[in-house]
């Protein structure tokens, strides 16, 4: 048996500096006495902590008078986290619009932009519409660009760790797309690329339809659907990145292609013309039988798609979100049917933040990696100034 030794006096400060910062964090302003109660360490750890914060530029003093009490003696001193340290950013990129979100260091939104993009635009005509974007962004919020700590993109396809596309359709020119590495260097932070399904789950997770479950989906319904999932409330990515890919199940052997899905003729539709699909489910509700049938066979294979997913995943929770989740007889049918194929039927939803939900959800992801380093007992806690 090993001998047992005294911890590292620096990792101890480090992880009573994340105790004392992830207090502060929770509450507007906070006295010493209320921080030394939150945390249970003695006052004059407290102090040295605080003090080492503020140094950092994380916390600062403040004066906070509360209503109706009457002063007696020197006021408490009172601190509060300075999430005005540093800036997130998340970014969405997609087939018609690109997308960014700006946040402070607690996640409270402070403006977006969008803008929209031409479907058959090239690789670098769409990362430079997003960067003007951006610019617009934080030029509109009087934030510097030197003050963002962390930027989360949320993009069509299969992306790898280093953000590198390595398949991905929706887009002209994406796959094999180093998008990670052509953003860095735009931005002098970390940069953190995820695909746009699950990025979308995050988002729910976050601040959605799926904030009361820890075990969910997020469908991507489309053409070509795909879907981003969350177990034990961590996104679960897969090997390779690639999971959730259920657009794919048409190559299995069936023989159908999902341009003819909705197809009322015998032309295939483009894969991202939204307004001839929501053409046909318009004349569908009016009552053409084409229409109808051509509306039956998307539902069935939307169905089969996120069932697979469901009875390998068991989710408490299916929420519904892209383009497809706006047209009129989506959902029943969806959850009708999945009643039907599965053992353990899931509750289904539609995704309460619509088109927000990509950039959101990359908002999320930027945020998490900040926590990680500002929470961290691995190494330093430093802040821009």
């Amino acid at each position: 048996m090993g001998r047992l030794t005294g911890g590292d006096p620096s990792l101890l400060r480090r992880i009573n500096s994340a105790v004392v910062l992830h207090a502060l964090r929770a509450t507007d302003f906070a006295t010493l006495t209320e921080i030394t109660r939150v945390t249970g360490l003695s006052r004059p750890t407290v102090e040295g902590v605080v003090e080492g914060l503020i140094e950092a530029g994380l916390v600062v003093e403040t004066t906070v008078e509360e209503p109706g009490a009457r002063r007696q003696g020197r006021p408490a001193r009172k601190f509060r986290f300075r999430a005005e340290a540093g800036h997130l950013l998340g970014l969405e990129i997609g087939p018609h619009r690109v997308a960014a979100v700006l946040s402070a260091l607690d996640g409270r939104i402070i403006g977006t932009a969008a803008k929209d993009v031409d479907e058959a635009a090239s690789a670098e005509e769409r990362i430079e519409r997003l960067r003007g974007a951006v610019a617009d962004l934080l030029r509109r919020a009087g934030v510097a660009r030197g003050s963002l700590r962390a930027v989360g993109v949320g993009s069509p396809g299969i992306v790898e760790a280093d953000g590198t596309v390595r398949l991905g359709t929706a887009l002209p020119g994406w796959t094999g797309l180093p998008l990670g590495e052509r953003l860095r260097r735009s931005f002098k932070c970390p940069v953190i690329v995820e695909n746009d399904a699950n990025t979308a789950a995050v988002a729910e997770h976050w601040k959605g339809a799926g904030v009361d479950s820890d075990d969910m989906v997020f469908v991507m319904a489309g053409l070509s659907p795909g879907a981003g999932s969350l177990i034990g409330g961590r996104l679960h990515r897969g090997y390779g990145g690639a999971a959730g890919e259920i657009g794919a199940l048409h190559l299995l052997g069936r023989g159908v292609r999902p341009e003819t899905l909705l197809s009322t003729t015998d032309e295939p539709l483009h894969p991202l013309d939204e307004q001839a699909v929501a053409k046909v489910f318009a004349l569908a509700r009016e009552g053409d039988a084409q229409a109808g049938a051509a509306m039956e066979r998307f539902i069935q294979r939307l169905v089969h798609d996120v069932a697979a997913l469901v009875l390998a995943l068991d989710p408490e929770l299916v929420v519904v979100g892209g383009w497809a989740a706006g047209l009129d007889g989506v959902l029943d049918p969806l959850r009708r049917e999945l009643e039907r194929y599965c053992l353990r039927p899931p509750r289904v939803a539609l995704s309460l933040l619509g088109e927000a939900a990509v950039a959101t959800g990359a908002l999320r992801l930027a945020l998490d990696h900040v926590e990680e380093q500002l929470f961290a007992t691995e190494g330093t806690v430093t802040a821009r100034r």
